[in-house]
Formats: structure tokens, C-alpha cells, sequence
């Protein structure tokens, strides 16, 4: 797909599956969704299907008009309308309450609906040519690494969906922020593609979920959304997080990576360009620069993928910063770790 200017004839040919109960995987400026007609308890169905994902896991709905919005939420309050006003299109997903045409099957049996507006003209324009919303979650087996790629699509889904739109790469490359607007105050369920610093510039109190910023795993008896309940993001390799200041997460780093290869087991270090000559492993790849965190962001899930290609072991990655996108950086590394962390001082 042209990611400018889409042609319209294979849109016509993806929204054809959608409006039929059908699975069309298509990417957005986060990663790429798995899209079923999100009014179509059947088509949803089966994205849980394909996907093997736990059925109270809720899905996104991605509108493309504040009409669509309209249909499926109760009510859009005030801030509801700021925030769409500031941020969509965007990496933002907003929690508000369902309205009745919204089937349980989408909301992961909730009476709140999660929605969002993409930033990406291939997925508007195949939510406005299907002509319904579109229920779409990252388009990767559960558990696994999303994927930003095509390809990444390709290798988890090959044979259980019925199309792929390839538009290239993704540009955030972490999912949106998605905020609760139906507790008072407003709650980051979890941090995204926009920063949390964003929205209390905007609201003012704004509070984080304790699963947003865990360390170590917390038992929820119901997600409220994707991305809480649970294990996300992770490759086939185990995950140890450093977390810590630079200098003595860089010497924790490479004791890790020592005794693991001195164990006989293939290590990868996940580091960044400030800090990559400093390491010596088996395989060391890069984020990108500590300061440009949206670069980070847009490389993680591919570096997970790739180190899963070199068939490392066990991957040590190095901790950031949490503000503005490191706090969803962090967010995904500690869950693809799960949870287990070293502190380094």
C-alpha cells in the first residue's frame, strides 16, 4: 500500500473482508491491528481466535469520524472533547462508557469501551470505506512482541487471518496511551504514544494505574484495558531489565552478560547508542539516542524480533529514563522481562 495516498481499490478489497466477518491486518502510526467489524460479535470472535488471546482482554475500537465516536460511547464528556481536540488523530485511546450497540465480545465483557482515531491515512481510510468501526488489537500472537512491520505480521499470523495491508514500517512504534475518562480523576491505564506529562499539562490531575509504572507483577481480577492483565510484549528469550544510574547500570549490564556467557548461553545486550561500544556480548544491538526517546521507542519491538532471529538466550536490556516515552519504553521492557528486574547503584 501507498502509506500517502492508498490506493483505493485495495481498500475496497480489505474493507470487503472487514463488512463480511473477516480479518485484515493493517498498520497505523503505532503498530499494526488486527481489524474485525467491531459491531460484529463473530468477526471479534475471531481475532481471539487468531491472536490466542485470553477473552478478557479488551479490544481498541478505531473510529475515523467523531460521528463513529458518538454511536459507540454513552457519553463523551467535556475532557473527552478537549483531549480529541488536542490528540486525534493519534496515539491516544480514550475509556468511556459503551454505548448498547457495542457488543460484549469487543469490550471484553465491560460496560466501557476503549476508542481511538489512528494517525495513519491506510487505516482511516479502511475504517471509512468498511462504513463501521473497527475492533483492531496488535496484529502478533499474544504475549509475543507487536509488530511494526508487515513482516512481523506475517511471521505470527501467516495462515490464520485473511489479509495483510503493507504500508511499511510504523512510525511511534509502541502502542497508544490509554486513558479512563470514567474514574475521577481521569487514569493512564497505560502509557503510550502520548506522554503522561501531555495530559496533566491539559487536565491537570491525572493519575497513573498502579500496572502502569509496576515493577513487579500485580494481580488484577479484571483489565480495564489491553495491555494490564496480561503477559505482553515478551520474546522468545528471556528478558532481565537493568534499572539503575548509567554509570553502574552499564557495569551491571555486562556482569550479566559475563555470567551468562560464561554459563555456555548466547547473550544479547538490548543498549543504546550512548552506551553500545561500552559492552562486549554475543550480539549487542542498539535503541537509539538516550536523549530521543521516540527514536527508542520506534526501534523496541523490532530489537525484541531481531534477537529472537539471532536466537539468543537471554537478552539483558538497559533501562531509560521514564519521562515523556520512556515511561511506555519502560512499561514494555518490564512486562517483556516479566518483571524480572536488577536494580543497579
Amino acid at each position: 500500500m501507498n502509506r500517502d495516498e492508498p490506493e483505493i481499490d485495495k481498500v475496497r478489497v480489505a474493507a470487503d473482508i472487514i463488512r463480511s466477518g473477516g480479518l485484515v491486518a493493517f498498520p497505523t502510526e503505532t503498530v499494526y491491528g488486527l481489524g474485525a467489524d467491531a459491531l460484529n460479535p463473530e468477526a471479534v470472535a475471531r481475532i481471539y481466535s487468531a491472536k490466542k488471546r485470553p477473552l478478557d482482554n479488551p479490544i481498541i475500537v478505531h473510529v475515523a469520524s467523531r460521528d463513529e465516536l458518538y454511536r459507540i460511547a454513552e457519553e463523551v464528556p467535556k475532557d473527552a472533547e478537549r483531549l480529541i481536540d488536542a490528540f486525534w488523530p493519534g496515539p491516544l485511546t480514550l475509556v468511556l462508557k459503551a454505548s448498547r450497540i457495542v457488543p460484549k465480545a469487543t469490550t471484553g465483557g465491560l460496560d466501557t469501551v476503549a476508542v481511538r482515531m489512528p494517525d495513519f491515512k491506510v487505516a482511516l481510510a479502511l475504517i471509512r470505506e468498511s462504513g463501521v468501526p473497527i475492533a483492531a488489537p496488535s496484529a502478533n500472537l499474544a504475549g509475543r512482541p507487536s509488530p511494526t512491520s508487515a513482516e512481523h505480521v506475517r511471521q505470527d499470523l501467516e495462515g490464520r487471518i485473511d489479509l495483510i495491508l503493507d504500508a511499511g514500517p510504523t512510525r511511534v512504534g509502541v502502542e497508544s496511551t490509554v486513558l479512563d475518562l470514567t474514574t475521577d480523576p481521569p487514569q493512564v491505564l497505560r502509557p503510550g504514544g502520548v506522554p503522561y506529562e501531555e495530559l496533566k499539562d491539559m487536565l491537570g490531575l491525572v493519575a497513573l494505574h498502579p500496572v502502569a509504572v509496576a515493577e513487579v507483577e500485580i494481580p488484577l481480577a479484571q483489565a480495564r484495558s489491553p495491555g494490564m492483565k496480561h503477559r505482553h510484549y515478551a520474546p522468545n528469550a528471556r528478558v532481565v531489565l537493568v534499572e539503575g544510574k548509567l554509570a553502574a547500570t552499564i557495569v551491571k549490564v555486562q556482569e550479566l552478560a559475563d555470567y551468562h556467557m560464561k554459563e555456555g548461553e548466547k547473550v544479547g545486550i538490548l543498549a543504546t547508542d550512548q552506551t553500545a561500544s561500552r559492552y562486549k556480548s554475543d550480539v549487542v544491538k542498539s535503541l537509539g539516542d538516550r536523549d530521543n526517546l521516540a527514536t527508542a521507542a520506534s526501534n523496541l519491538f523490532r530489537l525484541l524480533r531481531e534477537f529472537d532471529e539471532e536466537r539468543v538466550d537471554i537478552i539483558v536490556a538497559e533501562g531509560v529514563p521514564t519521562r515523556g516515552l520512556g515511561l511506555a519504553i519502560m512499561n514494555r521492557l518490564r512486562k517483556a522481562s516479566g518483571y524480572n528486574i536488577v536494580k543497579a547503584y
